[in-house]
């Protein structure tokens, strides 16, 4: 098949996501924003043709470049970024030259908290109140049915940029005072947030699942600038299996990554807080392959074009976590001190870029435990002091 990948450099392990399509004998095809000579070398080796756009949000110039692609390789069997940025970009593109997958008026719903409304209350799947913006007297009419705390957040975003929550009457009417164009408001969820992860194949069935754990929001990590820990689960509870399954079917999911976030509530159960029609952020597909010592990449390779997966299989052995430090805070243990601390379940560390820092934090450790308490002394020594701020 030709599989035009967009955006290969970016994250920079989705350069495993070419080698896996190219070892299964398809011809990888990418287009992307960094001139050829700057992709890693192993990128290099995965793609057959390489289309440099420098804007990849000028449709135009993507149009010209999957229009080369197509005359030069014929027709277009599969096109993806697994990226949510792109995700609109993509759809204009599959529904221009007929390429299988998402067109804009699905991803258009399917992106739109709006919409995920909609679909989470046609399917029966427990999600908070949520209505669009329209103004003031609607806002303060849907606070009273619901209650505070409410949050207010974009109706197509990523992650929480640009979400904030409003827990008073003061707060309220503040926020009523700014600009809310284009924002939704939604009741607040008690509760951690957790999620359902995984991959569908081309008849829709979940082949891979997985499910993390947040020590803190990520709205609340964003905004108020918290240390970043989150984990995935050696054990994924049936009821949020269930209701995880259920989702992904109400939204029509084929041969794509998912990440479903859920509030998990203080009497066991969930409610629906969003899909995203991409793997989770971050290296969370390398936590997957940790966990299970699997190989996610190879796996969505495989389901292109109705692959059969034969003899795969993979179990939970371990709680693999993303545990990230502040810049601006100080903490008990330095640097050094910590990898010693963390010992042999430290798989890498790596300082992020500021793109991602607000969400995912400056410092990153990447940890992998087969005990719960081993992992929870992780987490404490990582964060250890968090809370005394530099100078």
């Amino acid at each position: 098949m030709n599989v035009v990948f967009i955006s290969p450099n970016f994250p920079p392990q989705y350069l495993l996501f070419c080698e896996a399509l190219r070892s299964r004998g398809h011809r990888v095809l990418g287009i992307g924003d960094s001139r050829w000579e700057d992709l890693h070398p192993d990128l290099r080796a995965s793609l057959a043709e390489y289309f440099y756009v420098p804007r990849l949000e000028h449709y135009p110039d993507m149009l010209r470049a999957l229009g080369y692609l197509t005359w030069k390789h014929g027709k277009i069997d599969r096109l993806d970024s697994l990226n949510e940025h792109w995700l609109p970009v993509e759809a204009r593109l599959r529904e221009d030259f007929n390429v299988p997958g998402l067109r804009p008026a699905q991803t258009d719903r399917l992106r739109r908290k709006s919409g995920m409304a909609e679909i989470f209350l046609a399917a029966g799947i427990p999600a908070p109140a949520l209505e669009k913006v329209t103004g003031a007297d609607q806002v303060r009419s849907f606070v009273s049915r619901v209650g505070l705390p409410v949050v207010f957040k974009p109706d197509v975003g990523m992650g929480a940029v640009g979400a904030f929550k409003v827990s008073t009457r003061e707060q309220l009417e503040a926020a009523l005072a700014m600009p809310l164009e284009g924002l939704v408001v939604q009741g607040f969820s008690p509760g951690r947030i957790t999620t359902y992860d995984g991959l569908t194949d081309a008849t829709g069935d979940v082949v891979f699942e997985s499910s993390l754990v947040y020590g803190a929001g990520i709205m609340e990590s964003t905004t108020e600038g918290l240390d970043v820990a989150y984990w995935t689960r050696r054990d994924l509870p049936p009821a949020l299996v269930e209701l995880g399954r259920r989702t992904v079917t109400a939204f029509g999911l084929r041969e794509r990554f998912f990440h479903i976030e859920f509030f998990e509530l203080p009497d066991g159960g969930y409610r629906a807080l969003e899909v995203n029609l991409r793997p989770p952020g971050g290296f969370t597909t390398d936590m997957m392959n940790w966990s299970c010592d699997t190989d996610v990449y190879q796996l969505w390779a495989a389901t292109l074009g109705g692959g059969v997966l034969e003899g795969f299989a993979y179990e939970h052995r371990y709680f693999c976590a993303h545990l990230a430090r502040r810049t601006q805070k100080r903490y008990r243990l330095s640097h050094d001190e910590l990898v010693r601390a963390l010992g042999p379940g430290l798989l890498v560390y790596r300082e992020l870029p500021p793109p991602i820092s607000a969400a995912m934090g400056d410092f990153i450790y990447m940890v992998r435990y087969a005990e719960l308490a081993d992992l929870q002394e992780a987490v404490r020594l990582v964060g250890d002091g968090s809370r005394t701020t530099t100078d």
